[in-house]
């Protein structure tokens, strides 16, 4: 077996597998988990795709045990949820019997295997735990609220929520109880070509998450009290509220994309709370007119701007080749910095940043919630749209754009942000919040007492 050799190991019984998603927004928290275990005396095997691989050479103290090859590997660069969900399923399929031999190798050394930690989208590995007799715990990488969301999806097929979405009256409306705060226009964007085939991925996610012995989640209780309430009815596993992840250590070095370190010296220049860093993640992609629609609106905002644009992630443009000279004579005079990538966590812990233009994913708002940054939200699929919904309408800590990519909504949106006395309430909410992070890390705080709580359960096995 090709591993490389980690150091610092227990006894035999505690060496714990981890099995993370292919995508940066998921390999990232389980990685930083990964860490925070280690950090608690247990051994870390991690187990993962060729594609996406981690880099070894960051995690010295981990052993790294890749999937052998399957036939006809996807090409897992994908930029829609249409696409997300056909990969889901082909690698809860096609990986299956892989990740049994791997597992079954590594139950048969010294050190054997104390419990298997996989993401939440790998359900199909439940049923090679239950072979196998393995614990296996979940980790899910976003937020109870959101998965709530998710758990309540599938009967919406039973009550005609997939039928048209014409009616202005309907897309206003809340939907079933246990889905709020969302609305059927947040459900019309979820939606794909296929919701049958989405529809059927979300159910065997919900189940496979029901079935495992826990549950552990990057969020912390007094964010979503009410919400760990509800989860608690209608799944009864332990659930472990540790996060945020990335508060633990210093930021990690597992980004699939090269950081732009001019990034923090652009912002060195900058007065405090003055800068609008916008960044729609490592997956979304924009059409040629939505992106200079963004352009525009950060223009005509006359508000200082730090914005990642991925190579490859506009329309029919390897980068900033559609933006006009005028606007690029702009950028030129200082206002406005434009990076392929940024060292994210550090960006929004600079003192020149007052506000986050955020496609929402969980990992991104929870680091703005942390730093005491109020966002601008624009949702595209998934854990984003309740994510972007709760941050807008439930803690109140920013604003979501609710008609697409207009430079006009823009303009107003970064100034009810950064500018008029709204953001100065947004501001002092999530503040607030900023408060509470820091404190239930703190010994006997809700997360600090969480984990070991997790640290108990995972010996007991």
């Amino acid at each position: 077996m090709n591993t490389t050799t980690t150091t610092g190991k227990l006894t035999n019984g505690h060496r714990l597998v981890l099995l993370p998603l292919p995508f940066q927004g998921h390999l990232n928290p389980m990685l930083q988990l990964a860490n925070i275990l280690h950090s608690k005396g247990f051994s870390i095997t991690i187990l993962h795709t060729r594609f996406n691989s981690p880099n070894p050479t960051n995690y010295p103290h981990f052993t790294f045990l890749p999937i052998p090859d399957t036939a006809g590997e996807p090409n897992p660069l994908i930029s829609d949820v249409g696409m997300v969900i056909r990969f889901l399923h082909y690698i809860n399929i096609s990986f299956v019997d892989p990740i049994r031999g791997c597992l079954e190798r590594l139950m048969s050394e010294d050190d054997g295997v104390a419990c298997l930690i996989t993401d939440a989208q790998w359900f199909g590995i439940q049923s090679v735990a239950d072979e196998l007799k393995l614990p296996r715990i979940v980790h899910r990488t976003s937020n109870i609220s959101s998965f709530l969301f998710f758990a309540a999806y599938s009967r919406l097929t039973d009550t005609g929520c997939f039928g048209s979405f014409s009616d202005e009256e309907t897309k206003s409306k809340s939907l079933a109880k246990g889905l709020e705060p969302l609305n059927h226009q947040d459900l019309s964007k979820f939606l794909t070509s296929d919701p049958e085939s989405a529809c059927k991925v979300i159910e065997l996610m919900v189940e496979g998450t029901k079935r495992a012995r826990a549950v552990i989640w990057n969020t912390f209780k007094e964010l979503e009290e009410g919400e760990l309430e509800a989860l608690s009815q209608d799944f009864p596993n332990p659930h472990f509220l540790i996060g945020p992840f990335h508060k633990y250590f210093p930021a990690s070095s597992s980004s699939l994309l090269a950081q732009d370190q001019t990034s923090i010296s652009w912002l060195d220049k900058h007065p405090p709370k003055s800068v609008l860093y916008v960044s729609f993640g490592s997956i979304v992609k924009l059409e040629k007119s939505e992106f200079l629609e963004i352009a525009w609106g950060l223009a005509n905002s006359k508000q200082p701007f730090l914005w990642v644009v991925r190579p490859g992630s506009i329309g029919g443009s390897e980068w900033l080749e559609p933006l006009p000279d005028e606007f690029l004579e702009r950028i030129v005079e200082g206002r406005g910095y434009i990076v392929k990538w940024a060292p994210q966590q550090d960006v929004l812990a600079h003192r020149a940043t007052g506000g986050f233009w955020t496609h929402n994913g969980w990992n991104s708002t929870l680091e703005s919630i942390c730093e005491g940054v109020p966002m601008i939200c624009s949702p595209a699929f998934g854990d984003q749209l309740p994510n972007a919904r709760y941050v807008s309408d439930v803690w109140k800590i920013g604003v979501e754009l609710q008609n697409g990519f207009e430079r006009e909504e823009i303009e107003s949106a970064i100034k009810r942000v950064m500018v008029n006395a709204e953001g100065l309430e947004f501001r002092n909410k999530i503040t607030n919040l900023k408060w509470k992070v820091n404190r239930c890390l703190e010994k006997g705080g809700s997360s600090y007492s969480s984990l070991e709580d997790l640290v108990s359960y995972i010996l007991s096995f």
